[in-house]
């Protein structure tokens, strides 16, 4: 019998969105934890200090707490919608090549295929607005 995509044994249902772009990894970082590139991928916050442990709410609605934060690399962190009844685990990661930098966001422990649908969409729509960005 064959399984759904993106259901796993261990970690329920998965989604994985990632693009390349033609910035240094320093860059791509320093831009996705600026004030406006946190508001593109994370939500409208307070100040964050990026500490294991460190919870966080956004004006949309978004809560966790963060799990990991390495610079430069990828942080992980729980991440819940209002109303969504359990917490998903989100990892943000960017992968060094030659001269360009892959942007990955990787969402488990969701609860159904709709719910990946939704995140597919979502986490697509954000890489799409990062990349309109570098485009300006």
């Amino acid at each position: 019998m064959q399984s759904a995509t993106g259901l796993t044994k261990s970690a329920g249902w998965e989604m994985g969105v990632r693009r390349t772009f033609p910035v240094s990894t320093e860059d791509a970082w320093r831009f996705l934890f600026s004030k406006n590139g946190l508001t593109i991928w994370l939500g409208k916050t307070k100040a964050l200090g990026w500490k294991k442990g460190e919870p966080y709410v956004t004006s949309e609605g978004v809560e966790g707490v963060l799990k990991v934060f390495k610079e430069f690399s990828h942080v992980r962190l729980t991440w819940k919608r209002k109303a969504w009844a359990q917490f998903s685990t989100l990892q943000v990661r960017l992968i060094k090549t030659k001269d360009k930098t892959t942007i990955s966001f990787h969402q488990e422990r969701l609860s159904n295929a709709a719910q990946r649908k939704e995140m597919l969409a979502h986490w697509t729509t954000v890489l799409d607005i990062v990349e309109k960005k570098w485009n300006a």
